[in-house]
């Protein structure tokens, strides 16, 4: 093995940058190529079936199945007409990834040869097996049928030869087996919602639409020394290593000079992401070495989060030709910077108006405090459930660590806003009753259009924070669907606008007028919400003591944390909102728990291999060559001079067998404790098991395993280090 490192370590040093094919012309010129956007659909389809189409994605609309047949013939023709042979369901299962089966167009002619046929039932509708991916119970193992349904807001596009056809994904019963369908779910109850509170303000707006904005940060590894780590292979991060001697400490790769090869890199993923329709625009080094974020401009929620887990396939395809592997893992490597996949959520009107952006009138002020108190409402009520949506087994490596960390769900203001919200809360019924006055608020209310820019610092310790228009998500993983947060966060913000309309209107209905009752409902939401309100360091110890006297959710274990969508107040909104019902939120729950034990199971088993059949081989024999010098050091020296020259030798001779002894018997306890919790039947249980009894002992074996690292010959030592991971570029 240590012949492998030094090989892989050799060609990895000696590549070069691959050139890059770009085209002749700018990307205006080839944006969305690959994609059956409306300029496209007005070019392939008859007029009547475009006016048809566009009208069913605009109102949400079923579409007719004599439209499903004409739009299907012009998708083929245009598929056709850039290469595609095979047309396939693109859906996205609770696996974190995506699925697609792919079928050709070919169908029998009826005279023993074939014709290329595609029709509305084959482009609306698939049935794929439902019992073979993870559906918590809901499907058994012989009740395979499934259903896959195209998704008429997200446009179909070409990914090689294969036509694309985003759907969502749901059981023979109807309940939903993927992220897509509850997320359109929350969205459609957000546009309701918050379409409702807006007509207050703005009686002409007829819809709210959620935008997301994601940020993917990845790790970038030669592909020869990730062929040399079985670690990184089969769980995505390295479960043993010692940290470099030099990683982030210097502060010097955030932001720094992008080397040559990952420039080619993000030059051709820019470039494919460009035709597949998706708005890259940002593009730089992140915080540890080795790690980089791609950023698109903003877009609708369904179609952001489609185009998300579409540019985590077209990277890691894009990186093999560079002879890259992306590391979309959150924690990959010990002791630097994670990867998250900030989440930037907004809501708008149809009308252009941004929801969270404070305006030039009272008016528009009077707005802003509506959502944004609202916003701040609905995540203190639901802290917990929003911190169990962005955690998994992946995740929790990261959060807590160099990162914001979500073991406690706080929102961040900024000292200009949290101001404002002070001198609201404290105002008198009097002064709040001022607002129809025409000199103007006695609230500072009026300071609000001034604001462009928050003041502060933007606080990169709260995991979700008001950043001047919008908020940001930040303790998502990196290798998450982004639906999971966006689920819930719609989700509860738009049963929060039911509840504040419902009590507006009754305030309405007892005879204050509408500007009074909006703003003393603002003001007892800010007083309620105040305990999720954080400005200061969410790294510290005291920040955790306060946190749990304001009575936000604490919890740290994993699967515990998973329990928040049992809570009644989960449970509840879900209902209310029509996203989840009571069996899909169970179903999930064992889903996400099943998943926590099958990630740490395979890590366990890797790491057990790896310690018995890589490191402690490699200790014993360095070992033995100690022990040869010593015996050759003692057969020539005196006694006398034997112990000051073979001291140092015995007592590392002591040290390593110290660490083989101890990692011989973690090992050996770790399977055991895998035993033990295998047996139980209840996927909680199992979970809770395997983060309380089997990750601690995975935790001492790394820690022996890296002290091993530092003792045993360098050129003995059979795994890629951290320096060569992280520093060959």
């Amino acid at each position: 093995m240590s012949q492998l490192r030094f090989k892989v370590v050799d060609e990895a040093f000696n590549r070069k940058a691959d050139p890059v094919e770009i085209p002749a012309e700018r990307p205006e010129k080839y944006y969305g190529k690959y994609v059956f956007n409306r300029q496209k659909m007005f070019e392939y389809l008859p007029a009547k079936t475009y006016e048809a189409l566009c009208n069913a994605i605009d109102n949400k609309e079923p579409l007719p199945r004599e439209v499903a047949d004409s739009v299907a013939e012009g998708m083929k023709k245009w598929a056709i007409d850039n290469g595609a042979r095979h047309y396939t369901h693109w859906f996205q299962p609770l696996t974190e990834t995506t699925a697609e089966k792919h079928d050709a167009f070919v169908d029998h002619d009826g005279k023993g040869g074939v014709v290329e046929n595609f029709n509305g039932k084959l482009l609306v509708q698939q049935e794929p097996d439902a019992s073979s991916f993870p559906n918590g119970g809901i499907r058994n193992t012989f009740e395979a049928r499934g259903y896959s349904a195209w998704d008429i807001s997200s446009p179909a596009f070409i990914l090689g030869n294969t036509l694309c056809i985003p759907t969502i994904f749901i059981s023979y019963t109807g309940e939903s087996l993927d992220y897509k369908t509850p997320l359109l779910r929350a969205l459609n109850s957000v546009d309701r919602a918050a379409t409702a509170v807006a007509n207050y303000f703005y009686p002409e707006v007829k819809h709210v639409k959620a935008f997301l904005g994601w940020e993917q940060e990845y790790f970038l590894v030669d592909e020869s020394l990730y062929s040399a780590r079985p670690d990184l292979m089969l769980t995505g991060r390295t479960l043993m290593g010692h940290e470099s001697a030099k990683n982030q400490q210097l502060e010097d790769h955030y932001f720094g000079s992008i080397p040559s090869r990952v420039e080619a890199f993000m030059l051709d993923l820019e470039i494919e992401a460009h035709k597949l329709g998706i708005p890259a625009k940002t593009r730089h080094n992140e915080v540890a070495p080795n790690q980089f974020e791609l950023a698109p401009i903003f877009e609708e929620c369904n179609l952001a989060n489609d185009h998300n887990q579409l540019i985590m396939s077209v990277m890691a395809e894009v990186a093999r030709r560079h002879h890259f592997r992306v590391l979309l893992h959150e924690k990959p490597f010990a002791g630097i910077n994670g990867s998250g996949k900030h989440n930037n959520w907004s809501l708008g009107t149809d009308s252009g108006i941004l929801l969270f952006s404070p305006g030039k009138t009272r008016k528009d002020n009077l707005r802003f405090l509506t959502f944004v108190a609202n916003v701040m409402a609905a995540v203190h009520r639901h802290n917990a459930l929003l911190k169990a949506s962005i955690m998994s087994a992946t995740n929790a490596h990261r959060l807590g660590a160099n990162e914001a960390p979500p073991a406690i769900i706080s929102i961040f203001m900024g000292s200009q806003l949290s101001q404002i919200l002070d001198t609201v809360e404290n105002s008198t019924n009097a002064e709040l009753a001022d607002l129809d006055n025409r000199e103007g608020l006695n609230l500072n209310v009026s300071q609000i259009p001034e604001i462009t820019l928050d003041t502060t610092d933007r606080n990169r310790t709260s995991p979700f924070a008001f950043t001047g228009n919008r908020f940001e998500f930040r303790a998502v993983g990196s290798s998450a669907n982004c639906g999971a947060a966006m689920i819930a966060l719609n989700a509860a913000v738009a049963e929060q606008f039911i509840d504040f309309k419902t009590k507006v209107d009754a305030r309405i209905k007892a005879g204050e007028n509408l500007n009074q009752a909006l703003i003393e409902e603002i003001r007892s939401l800010i007083k309620t919400s105040k305990a999720i309100h954080f400005d200061g360091n969410g790294y510290s110890d005291e920040w955790k003591e306060e946190a749990a006297r304001r009575g936000l959710d604490c919890e740290t274990s994993v699967p515990l944390i998973f329990d928040a969508y049992q809570l009644k107040s989960s449970i509840d909104m879900f209902r209310t909102t029509g996203v989840f019902s009571e069996v899909e939120l169970a179903a999930r729950n064992e889903v996400k728990w099943e998943m926590y034990t099958k990630k740490v199971q395979i890590e366990a088993r890797v790491l057990g291999d790896l310690a018995i059949n890589h490191v402690i081989p490699v200790a014993t024999r360095y070992q033995s060559i100690l022990l040869d010098n010593i015996c050759r050091i003692k057969s020539i020296f005196s006694a006398e001079k034997f112990d000051s020259i073979a001291g140092a030798d015995i007592s590392t001779v002591e040290k390593i067998a110290s660490h083989m002894s101890v990692i011989k018997e973690e090992v050996s306890a770790m399977v055991d404790a895998r035993r033990i919790a295998n047996k139980l039947e209840s996927e909680r249980e199992k979970a809770i098991a395997y983060h309380d009894t089997v990750v601690p002992h995975m935790t001492t074996i790394r820690y022996h395993i890296d002290k091993l690292e530092l003792m045993v010959d360098n050129e003995m030592w059979p795994l890629p280090k951290y320096r060569e991971l992280l520093f060959i570029r």
